[in-house]
């Protein structure tokens, strides 16, 4: 039964270390700054992928990947990590864990469209009513600030209306991202038959992710240089807590989540993979709650479940008639 949902319930395993990941390192980057964390959590995980290969693949390097995967894969890592999680984890510090992970709740409507263009997936009516509900329920939450501000005030103050549109760009890019990304991953690791229908591959979902790993590193160290970043970097590795908080998130987030994440892709349908995965904003409304003592709203709650259904509906597959 498990093997034959396997992508589904990998799926859903990287919704909930996604979760964790997101609260590690929204404290990390409180005290180590977002780029700098960027980097460090991604060379932790990349340690951490090197010594599950010598111990479990008996290869620490991913030598065996062809440059086709390597290719895919390395794009993957640019676009998924350096791009889309560079915006990612600015969104967490402009708007906190909560609302930028409702954001990501719109990879799932990137990666429908994505895979329908480029992989042939189908995008039915259906799907785009799911879309619609996604995005409605997610700007719903979003214009909650506006509605309650004073009505004294025509809009909210203008150093914080600016930082909360900065931070709603950029949870979009970030969802962009990871969309690309996974596309990026899942056609990096399938390949189109004869027939042309999409094939998936087999390879080990670690060394697919220690590839993806490696790529965004070493963007990030290049854009380093012109930024003139790497003081702000030895300044952020003297940080104690903010880096065992960046350790927990690199372990949940780069390589447990992300390596879940490319199981799902490659064993599920690439929008009911997206689906599961985004549940992450439903996980950590407890947390906003009960630690971090935010005020969420009835409006709050219901957007983010609205926004999920949206989600679930664009990938519910009709049952042929007569099952139940």
């Amino acid at each position: 039964m498990l093997e034959a949902h396997l992508g589904e319930a990998a799926a859903l395993a990287t919704a909930l270390c996604f979760t964790v990941s997101a609260l590690a390192f929204n404290e990390a980057a409180k005290r180590l700054g977002s780029l700098a964390l960027n980097l460090i959590r991604l060379v932790m995980a990349l340690g951490l992928l090197t010594l599950y290969g010598a111990l479990v693949r008996g290869q620490a390097w991913p030598s065996d990947a062809t440059p086709r995967v390597w290719l895919f894969l390395s794009l993957s890592g640019l676009v998924g990590f350096t791009l889309g999680d560079m915006c990612l984890f600015r969104a967490y510090v402009e708007l906190g864990p909560r609302l930028t992970t409702l954001l990501y709740a719109l990879a799932p409507i990137f990666s429908a469209v994505l895979g329908w263009l480029c992989l042939g997936e189908t995008l039915s009516a259906q799907k785009l009513g799911g879309m619609a509900l996604t995005f409605g329920g997610i700007v719903w939450v979003l214009l909650e600030r506006r509605t309650e501000a004073p009505r004294s005030s025509s809009a909210l103050p203008t150093a914080q209306e600016h930082h909360y549109a900065r931070g709603i760009i950029l949870g979009v890019l970030a969802a962009l991202g990871q969309a690309g990304g996974y596309l990026l991953t899942k056609y990096g690791l399938g390949n189109f038959d004869e027939a042309g229908q999409f094939v998936s591959g087999d390879y080990d979902a670690c060394a697919a992710t220690q590839i993806r790993v490696i790529a965004g590193a070493l963007g990030f160290a290049l854009l380093f240089f012109p930024l003139r970043w790497w003081p702000k970097v030895g300044m952020a590795l003297k940080n104690g807590s903010g880096l065992k908080f960046a350790f927990l998130g690199a372990l949940s987030g780069p390589f447990v989540g992300v390596s879940l994440g490319v199981v799902a892709v490659v064993h599920a349908k690439l929008g009911i993979a997206a689906t599961l995965m985004s549940l992450v904003p439903i996980f950590v409304l407890p947390f906003a709650i009960l630690v971090q003592k935010e005020r969420v709203s009835v409006r709050a709650v219901v957007g983010a479940l609205v926004a999920i259904g949206g989600v679930a509906l664009m990938s519910l597959e009709a049952a042929p008639k007569g099952v139940e």
